[in-house]
């Protein structure tokens, strides 16, 4: 038997067998065991020749045994503390775990009943109760949940695809059982650090047509300390959260009038956008992009001949029937008018490569329940750009598309990136000497690149390879931001061709390419990796001008005209309100420069700086100093090289 890859030579029968002749150092915390590639219980019988892995409840496989155990002991809980309640199902989620309820009477949960249930968790966990597994057959399993029907009609389809097989299910007491393939923890002893977040509405099996069902929510880590740092990031997160932001800046809502996943922008965030998309406009330019511009509308022919409406018609608006039978869709995506551009005239190799740029906005219909502030909205900006090339000049396209791309999302102050590379899935179409061609143009295209990047086997699109560059932010957490899809088949769907030096028609290779991804999703990434205070190049206030008394006035307006002829954008405030309340607004409002100019600053031609950021105010800059400093902070950026 093999131990952690090392030979043990002890004979065992099982887990627990084997765990109790380790040290107490080695098993520290082994929730479950790994055995020939299977998690088990650490109850399982071995073999002398199993390989064995220690699974400790600190790795990714320990923490979803214990965040599933935590699940089979809020059901338990819950069923304690409200006789006759109904359990579903209790999976693990990310960084915790739920379960769904019924309770009798349609009875609702309340805030207080979640520390209630959290505390019965904990007595729970404090009498050390075994999970104990126990295979059986269906009709024991029917006869044993014969009052929980949402287990019962689980047992049925089960039933239906095979009557004759057997069941697991886990008791951790005599008056609690659930049906479950496992593993689980030794004891919930294992459990030692989870909190009971929120409570939500859930549709039985995702069903809007099935009940309605209760979701208790809980986060469970392998310790105290883990679970305190999670709660901190939680906390910052909220803080960072750009729909709680965008209402404080005054910078977008969401009008219920016009409806679901659908912003609308105010004056200082439009500019923010303005800023974003002239910034990108002008570099697309100069790394020899050509502008298009493609309708918001389309014929149903057009996504016909896509494909759109035989692969995406779920995620498209309804048609209209205009001029007498046609239908017209809002366009789900820029790609299909980008083709008919192309296609507009005959091409030659030599106008290849042929870089398209359009700051086109399409229309999604997203599922209400998946809508999300900026990040996942139902009408959103793309700057989309597909590039059309001949076979010998994809790898470096793909090269010189990273760079840009990266050189781009840097002038954001963005610095922390890498990339993946997904490949073919099982499910795709084109033949193998394509989709290996493109794969392994996009692998070179990554290998000359200074990203690091890993493979996402089986990942990529069903027809074609991808590349998606990915975003760790201020606080940890990844955003996939850029794609660069390789695309084989939208250039044969419209028939485009290109004539090559010895005159043969030939197909082109092309390129979809969001660097955003979109502008609203942008928006939202960096106003919470930034907690609102963004860059000050992108907003439309960079300096407010505060008089202390209204006998500064004058100078406050002296300073902001010669801000605005160094090119820096001024608000001066009015003097009719408390100093310190003005200065505390300006703070929230997060403004870059704060200036407090008084009456010894008229005569010496000073002002008082507030720096975001900082701690406290510098007082008596000179003029001219602070205006070279504010120049050069809230300069746009050039782009590095690509």
């Amino acid at each position: 038997m093999k131990v952690d890859g090392q030979r043990y030579e002890g004979s065992v029968s099982s887990g627990a067998d084997l765990l109790a002749h380790l040290s107490k150092e080695v098993i520290k915390d082994v929730v479950v065991l790994n055995v020939n590639g299977v998690l088990v219980d650490v109850s399982h019988a071995l073999d002398p020749d199993d390989e064995v892995e220690l699974i400790h409840a600190d790795s990714p496989d320990g923490l979803d045994i214990v965040r599933h155990s935590c699940a089979h002991v809020l059901a338990q809980a819950v069923l304690r503390l409200f006789p006759g309640a109904q359990y579903a199902v209790g999976p693990t989620t990310e960084d915790g775990f739920f379960y769904d309820f019924a309770l009798e009477n349609d009875r609702r949960f309340e805030a207080s009943d979640l520390s209630a249930v959290e505390a019965e968790m904990r007595r729970i966990v404090a009498e050390d109760q075994p999970f104990v597994r126990d295979v059986i057959t269906l009709d024991d399993a029917e006869e044993l949940f014969v009052s929980q029907p949402f287990k019962r009609e689980i047992l049925a389809t089960l039933r239906e695809a095979d009557a004759t097989q057997q069941v697991s299910v886990y008791r951790n007491s005599a008056e609690f059982v659930d049906l479950c393939r496992g593993p689980h923890v030794p004891s919930t002893r294992y459990l030692k650090s989870f909190r009971l977040q929120r409570v939500s509405g859930a549709y039985w099996r995702g069903d809007e047509s099935r009940p309605q069902l209760q979701r208790i929510y809980g986060i469970a880590f392998a310790t105290e300390k883990a679970t305190e740092a999670y709660l901190t990031f939680l906390e910052e997160s909220e803080k960072r959260d750009h729909r709680r932001l965008g209402q404080e800046l005054d910078w977008f809502h969401f009008p219920p009038e016009i409806g679901p996943g659908l912003a609308v922008f105010h004056p200082k965030g439009a500019y923010i956008r303005y800023r974003m998309e002239e910034f990108s406009r002008t570099k697309h330019l100069e790394a020899g992009y050509e502008l298009v511009w493609t309708p918001h509308l389309a014929k149903s022919t057009l996504y016909e001949t896509s494909g759109h409406l035989e692969w995406y018609k779920d995620g498209m608006y309804p048609p209209m029937e205009l001029d007498e039978g046609d239908l017209y869709y809002p366009k789900p995506m820029n790609c299909p008018g980008h083709m008919l551009i192309y296609r507009a005239q005959p091409r030659s190799y030599r106008d290849l490569p042929l870089r398209l740029f359009e700051f086109g906005t399409v229309y999604r219909y997203e599922r209400s329940g998946t809508l999300h502030g900026l990040l996942r909205v139902r009408g959103l900006t793309q700057d989309d750009s597909h590039i059309f090339c001949t076979p010998d000049q994809l790898k470096d396209e793909l090269g010189r598309l990273l760079r840009f791309v990266i050189a781009i999302l840097r002038a954001f102050g963005l610095e922390d990136f890498d990339a993946e590379l997904s490949t073919r899935p099982e499910k795709s179409v084109g033949n193998d000497a394509e989709w290996e061609f493109a794969t392994e143009a996009a692998r070179l295209a990554l290998d000359t690149s200074d990203i690091e990047y890993s493979i996402a086997e089986g990942e990529g699109a069903f027809y074609a390879p991808k590349i998606d560059i990915h975003l760790t932010d201020a606080i940890g957490r990844r955003w996939q931001l850029s794609t660069l899809q390789i695309d084989l088949q939208e250039p044969q769907r419209f028939g485009l061709e290109f004539q090559d030096a010895s005159n043969q028609k030939l197909r082109p290779y092309m390129i979809h390419r969001a660097l955003f991804g979109s502008v609203e999703r942008f928006f939202a990434i960096l106003t919470e990796h930034y907690a609102g205070a963004l860059p000050g190049w992108l907003l439309e206030e960079q300096i407010r001008i505060l008089p202390v008394a209204q006998e500064a006035q004058n100078w406050a307006d002296t300073v902001a005209s010669r801000c605005k002829a160094n090119g820096l954008r001024v608000v001066v405030g009015s003097a009719g309100e408390p100093l310190g309340g003005r200065i505390r607004k300006a703070k929230v409002d997060k403004v870059p420069y704060i200036l407090v100019v008084g009456n010894n600053d008229v005569a010496a031609e000073t002002v008082g700086v507030n720096r975001r950021g900082a701690a406290k105010e510098e007082r008596g800059i000179a003029l001219d100093v602070f205006i070279a400093e504010a120049t050069e902070a809230l300069r746009e950026p050039t782009l590095e090289a690509f």
